[in-house]
């Protein structure tokens, strides 16, 4: 959806009409702190016009208290707390429209001049004032400071290679202004990893040399081991990150143990900006713990009864064993769909670094060969019991781009038609057991590559791997370690890899259709290509091949279209162009998601979407109106 509105009717379609002049609740959790003067009375802590959270059919006003535990694979992982939290300037509903969040309101006009109203008397989780000096230092401290950001101005900021003109009015207003639309970046602001556009000023500026004393910057950094001011400076900014405890957050949880640790301990932010139509302030629960395992053991831990609500580390293959373990721990096991253009895809390698591999890849007659070679009905019905839907890397049906061509389209199992398209390119079947050969002579033995193997992902290829045996081809699989595996993506020495397909199946006009064209470096069919434009040209290789610059002329058509059809039109030309060619060959998608759920936790849906984006997991669902009844065992 686009967001047109006054700022005044953003505000009405946000608020419902019994959220105006509530008398804030004092949180049980901090009144202490309050009594002993620590922290000021909620009064002084909320915005003067706080966000009213919404509470949708099947949830309900909850009570504040307790604790949230979860199961970490990793330090790294305190980053979900980024996630799951979904405090954003502007942030999805649960029927994923926009509305605003952080800010008060946002009024767009011509889709390229965005003008942020910020809450009065927002305040940082340390109690400092939010205001438009944040935003300030991020454009002018950090993006245009060279040694900050050397890569210059990110790539989501630029329009037809531009950035924006960036102002701001007053102490709460902030407007960002392009010369043409630029129709994602409010979808950019409300990812699950956002593009933060602003920052905690009074934080930051004790180690940005333009504000703190040389001396003082100096020892800091030799103190952190830090090389410059500026390494100093980058480690301890990255608020998706999460992991330093002293940068001030707008997060519903702030972290307080330091990495490396075994168990991580977040609490509430006694300055959060939402509160429910009781006026009690979110979150509901006081505390996250968030313990570390062997991803290989969360499943056995969560059965266990050692998280209240786990999806993370839980696979499909899990559900059997969990839902039998839930009974026992006063617990349930929901199955929610997922969002995927694909839970399971081949991403045919185009800018693959071997010549002759490369060539083949760009062939479309050989991408086609291999999803006509592939047996999906058996992967369904083997792997997932018939649960899933098979097809290409497609829309859902629950988008409203969904068409049912683009699911099915060379996507049926036709064996012979394969062994004919590869007749023709001239693949001749030379090798032992009638192996095909490639146009070198070499044996035609294709390498599926993966960042990371589940046991779903193994029992497919072993499918696919008998199914192209068939056709001539050996197939071989490797698993690497997901840095090792970027790597070789990045180097153009894999050939094809296996991988989850498009992140937004359920996207709508206005989301932006960047993953589906040649514009991301992490990318499996082209690395190369997507380095080239994430660079702007400084690293990488140029689009060489007719079919990609088509996906890049497809993708400037709906970024200058002027209306939500004319951007509907250039969606279905991508997802048709991609149906016909190939370009990745989706496998099975929605493939339902376990989702473990303490049954006195509160305003968790039985039936919900798991997708990263949108959606950020459990974020769509709000974790911050989750509450435990003590009642309900």
């Amino acid at each position: 959806m686009k967001i047109k509105s006054t700022a005044a009717a953003l505000l009405f379609a946000l608020l419902p009409p019994f959220a105006v002049a509530l008398e804030p609740v004092e949180t049980p959790f901090l009144a202490a702190d309050v009594a002993a003067g620590k922290l000021p009375p909620i009064q002084a802590r909320l915005p003067s016009v706080p966000s009213v959270a919404s509470f949708p059919p099947g949830t309900e006003v909850g009570q504040p208290g307790g604790d949230w535990r979860w199961i970490g694979g990793s330090a790294r992982d305190v980053r979900q707390m980024v996630v799951y939290g979904d405090a954003r300037l502007v942030a999805y509903d649960e029927n994923f429209h926009l509305r605003p969040d952080i800010v008060e309101s946002v009024e767009v006009q011509e889709d390229r001049i965005f003008t942020f109203r910020l809450r009065p008397g927002h305040r940082w989780s340390d109690g400092a004032p939010f205001t438009a000096e944040d935003f300030r230092y991020y454009w002018e401290d950090v993006v245009n400071n060279k040694e900050l950001t050397p890569t210059g101005c990110p790539a989501e900021l630029l329009v037809n290679g531009r950035p924006p003109e960036v102002s701001f009015p007053d102490a709460l207003t902030v407007r960002y202004a392009w010369t043409a639309p630029n129709p994602k970046f409010l979808y950019e602001l409300a990812g699950a990893a956002p593009l933060f556009i602003f920052r905690p000023a009074h934080y930051l500026k004790q180690f940005h040399a333009r504000y703190a004393d040389p001396e003082a910057l100096k020892a800091a950094a030799a103190k952190a081991k830090a090389r410059t001011w500026a390494a100093l400076h980058n480690r301890l900014d990255n608020q998706y990150r999460n992991d330093n405890p002293d940068l001030p957050t707008l997060d519903p949880w702030v972290l307080k143990t330091k990495p490396p640790a075994e168990q991580f301990i977040f609490i509430r932010n006694p300055y959060y900006h939402r509160i429910d139509p009781k006026g009690q302030q979110l979150p509901y629960l006081d505390r996250v713990v968030m313990q570390i395992a062997d991803a290989k053991l969360i499943p056995a831990k969560v059965g266990a009864g050692e998280a209240d609500l786990q999806a993370r580390y839980l696979g499909f293959g899990d559900y059997a064993f969990l839902r039998g373990a839930a009974k026992e721990k006063g617990a349930t096991v929901h199955l929610w769909r997922t969002g995927r253009g694909a839970h399971l895809a081949l991403f045919p390698n185009l800018t693959a670094a071997d010549p002759v591999w490369r060539g083949l890849m760009r062939d479309v007659r050989f991408r086609r060969a291999l999803s006509l070679g592939i047996n999906r009905r058996e992967i369904n019905q083997v792997v997932y019991f018939g649960l899933a839907r098979e097809g290409n890397n497609a829309m859902q049906r629950a988008s409203p781009l969904y068409q049912e061509s683009a699911r099915v389209t060379w996507a049926s199992y036709a064996p012979q038609q394969a062994n004919r398209l590869l007749d023709e390119i001239g693949l001749k079947r030379g090798g032992p057991d009638g192996q095909r050969l490639l146009p070198d002579g070499r044996p035609l033995t294709l390498v599926v590559e993966s960042g990371g193997e589940s046991a779903d992902q193994a029992d497919t290829m072993q499918l696919v791997r008998d199914a192209w045996a068939a056709l001539g081809i050996k197939t071989l699989t490797k698993n690497f370690q997901a840095d090792v595996f970027r790597n070789r993506l990045f180097a153009g020495e894999t050939l094809i890899s296996i991988a989850s397909g498009a992140e937004n199946g359920l996207a709508h006009a206005d989301h932006s259709p960047a993953e589906w064209v040649p514009t991301q470096q992490t990318h499996g069919s082209w690395s190369q290509w997507g380095n080239y434009y994430e660079s702007a040209g400084k690293a990488g290789q140029a689009v060489d091949m007719p079919e990609g610059l088509e996906l890049i002329r497809l993708y400037q058509v709906w970024r200058d279209a002027p209306s939500d059809g004319e951007r509907r039109a250039a969606w279905h030309a991508i997802l048709d162009y991609h149906a016909d060619q190939q370009f990745v060959i989706g496998l099975i998608a929605d493939v339902p998601q376990p989702v473990y759920v303490r049954k006195a936790l509160r305003n968790i849906p039985a039936e919900g979407i798991y997708n990263w984006e949108p959606g950020g997991h459990l974020g769509l669902y709000r974790p911050d109106r989750m509450w435990l009844d003590a009642g309900r065992k």
